[in-house]
């Protein structure tokens, strides 16, 4: 009679990963985004939903189940000439545009997913997005294994506010700047009663967003612009906050501080709010107060309530880091596009003419930290060169 084989003897099969590519967006999107990085929870199907209501396209899924259970969702649109088969991760630029992953997804995951994704497109798009983002670092390392281009082009450097350090540190904010922004709030009440309010989850109304888009078509934004880069407005992307905030899960990550002079709409500042980490998404005011900076108080009052709610950091994006700087906010990650490009004779094309797409990034925020030996970033990273990211900008700024 033979002897029962031991628990040790038995070979641990691998976990069986399947790819499933599913016309429009998968329901399962959302069972992911639960799953992610805090981070990246926004990323829901409700986010994709409203981009594509908002910038149009048709998507397609690509949901990576390990086990039956889903570990990753990429939703893809067509993107440039149909001839050329290349996709894109479809969202809003801000605070960048990725794709869920669950924070237990391995490389199995990666590779299950790029062997389906090379038969739904000769290249993809995935950005601009963050150096570390977990979307991307899950497929880099396995695409560049097998052979796929990986290339990239610059775009900005982000500045982060690590609130919980620097109140570890001292007093935050310096009590120095809580006495100057006495001073102009005492003189910017001479205008008419102040009233500061916050807006956030079922407070999202059409009303809330009128009072956003009012206050941008009274702003530089609206002065100096065509008005296309505007937050909240019509012809900005005022459809895209509007369908967002129809998940109840993404409206409640919505955040806005409002001050309303005399009960007019005056100043906003717009987040994002993952965890205990706060994405500033856009800021604005009305200058015909500018000169009592109602952004600024706006924005102090913002970041006081963000601690009070237990909120540690805030991402600040990129651009204009003059007073990102004087905040107390420091260098954060780049960010950067990137493109990944089957195997074979497209792949080799793409490495030979990959001196283009970098090229087509940020080139004068490039050009001036090579000569300075350091990362780049400030006001010349604002905006991404290309002209998606034209119509996609970044953000406005505050009044001083």
């Amino acid at each position: 009679m033979s002897r029962p084989m031991a628990l040790s003897e038995f070979t641990r099969l691998p976990p069986a990963v399947t790819v499933d590519c599913v016309d429009g967006l998968a329901g399962g999107i959302d069972r992911v985004a639960a799953r992610a990085a805090p981070s990246h929870r926004f990323l829901r199907y409700g986010w994709f939903a409203a981009a594509l209501s908002a910038y149009g396209g048709e998507a397609r899924t690509l949901m990576v189940s390990r086990e039956g259970d889903p570990v990753a969702a990429l939703p893809i649109v067509a993107m440039g000439p149909a001839w050329a088969g290349m996709a894109a991760v479809p969202g809003c630029y801000w605070p960048f545009r990725s794709f869920p992953v669950s924070e237990d997804a391995g490389a199995e995951a990666a590779e299950a997913l790029l062997r389906r994704l090379a038969g739904e497109a000769r290249a993809l798009r995935i950005g601009p997005v963050y150096d570390g983002d977990s979307g991307l670092e899950l497929l880099k390392a396995a695409a560049k294994e097998r052979g796929w281009a990986v290339l990239d082009r610059f775009v900005a450097d982000s500045f982060l506010l690590d609130m919980a350090a620097l109140r570890g540190e001292g007093t935050w904010p310096r009590n120095s700047t809580l006495r100057k922004n006495r001073f102009h709030e005492k003189h910017l009440g001479s205008h008419g009663a102040l009233d500061w309010s916050f807006v956030s989850g079922a407070g999202w109304d059409d009303a809330a967003f009128d009072a956003l888009a009012g206050i941008e078509q009274h702003s530089w934004i609206a002065d100096r612009t065509d008005g296309s880069d505007a937050k909240f407005t019509a012809n900005g992307h005022g459809g895209f906050w509007r369908a967002a905030a129809a998940d109840p899960v993404l409206a409640e990550m919505m955040w806005a501080a409002v001050l309303r002079v005399d009960g007019k709409p005056s100043a906003f500042s717009f987040d994002l709010n993952a965890g205990t980490l706060k994405y500033a998404i856009a800021n604005s005011y009305d200058p015909a107060y500018g000169k009592h900076s109602p952004g600024k108080l706006l924005y102090y009052r913002n970041l006081v309530r963000a601690i009070e709610d237990g909120m540690t950091r805030v991402d600040w994006g990129a651009g204009d880091s003059g007073y990102k700087r004087t905040i107390g906010a420091a260098q954060g990650p780049a960010i950067r596009d990137w493109l990944f490009v089957r195997p074979g004779v497209e792949a080799a094309l793409a490495r030979a003419l990959g001196a283009l797409w970098r090229r087509s990034g940020n080139r004068g925020a490039a050009a001036a930290a090579a000569s300075a030996g350091e990362s780049a970033g400030g006001a010349e990273a604002q905006r991404v060169v290309d002209a998606d990211e034209a119509q996609h900008g970044h953000e406005e700024q505050h009044g001083a």
